[in-house]
């Protein structure tokens, strides 16, 4: 059995490397802040004190941090993952980042000796709590073969979708539909209170038609509540929708709906709400029709 590294203990990460460690991989994992995920050592895995002694102590290596330039830290900085692994490690990088970096870093990788697969999860910390995300996988097709059972450990739906950088352009696709989901949601949910309706009424009542969906049935009601406790950070979306709306740019391809939602949830960013789950975004909704919050 493979020796799993994983690097990024927040949120979606600690979670995702509980389910590999329950899976029964030996797993050795480090977070640049330290402290994070004390169960993991509850459930067999090793703390290890940098990058570089995760890889040396692994076959793959798994990251899952939050942007471009995170993930270039921890592979090529001092005491990154370069710096310790064999030749041949595989590196399965769950981070969402832009195409171009799974490309550059891939290249580099390569330079090195060592093999690199994007696979960019979607699913909240639902999902990753409950090992049901739903991953793209960009690489070579042995690359993505030998990632398989660590993926299996982590989701439900996985799915090889092209070469390097093709998983991160899915998840990029994945971030623009999502906007307009929870916008969707939550403009519907704010007319229905200002309308004098029983919201939770019309939210069932909607769940049985069309308007259904997974947004509507798990975040609809902390838009009602006006209370928003953290699966998906805002901010992150925002970061997303920035790596969505840059490959639009290239592409000359038009995203008014994901550049309005960009547009709200950096007001809401600039208010304090970033650290709030995205479905926060009802904020501004209800900012603009005259509703508390």
């Amino acid at each position: 059995m493979d020796r799993i590294g994983f690097i990024g203990l927040g949120t979606m990460g600690s979670a995702m490397a509980a389910n590999i460690a329950r899976a029964g991989f030996p797993l050795t994992v480090w977070n640049r802040t330290a402290g994070r995920a004390p169960e993991l050592a509850d459930l067999g895995s090793t703390f290890a004190t940098t990058a570089a002694e995760v890889a040396a102590a692994s076959d793959i290596v798994v990251i899952c941090v939050s942007d471009t330039p995170d993930v270039e830290a921890v592979l090529f900085g001092p005491d990154g993952v370069t710096a310790g692994a064999r030749e041949g490690t595989l590196v399965i990088d769950c981070s969402t980042i832009a195409p171009s970096g799974s490309w550059t870093f891939a290249e580099r990788l390569d330079g090195v000796g060592l093999v690199f697969v994007d696979a960019p999860v979607s699913g909240g910390s639902e999902g990753a709590r409950n090992a049901t995300l739903t991953i793209f996988v960009g690489g070579h097709e042995r690359d993505v073969e030998r990632a398989r059972p660590v993926l299996t450990a982590l989701g439900r739906t996985i799915t090889h979708v092209g070469p390097i950088g093709a998983g991160q352009a899915v998840k990029a696709v994945n971030q623009v539909i999502l906007a307009g989901a929870y916008l969707g949601v939550a403009e519907g949910i704010v007319l229905a209170i200002k309308a004098g309706l029983d919201a939770h009424q019309v939210i069932e009542a909607l769940g049985g038609g069309a308007a259904q969906s997974w947004v509507l049935a798990n975040r609809s009601g902390r838009m009602v509540d006006n209370d928003y406790p953290l699966g998906f950070k805002l901010a992150l979306h925002r970061k997303d929708l920035g790596i969505a709306i840059g490959l639009a740019d290239q592409l000359g391809v038009s995203l008014p709906l994901a550049s309005l939602t960009a547009a709200l949830e950096s007001g809401l960013i600039a208010q304090g709400h970033g650290d709030e789950d995205m479905s926060a975004l009802a904020r501004a909704i209800r900012q603009l029709s005259a509703l508390e919050g």
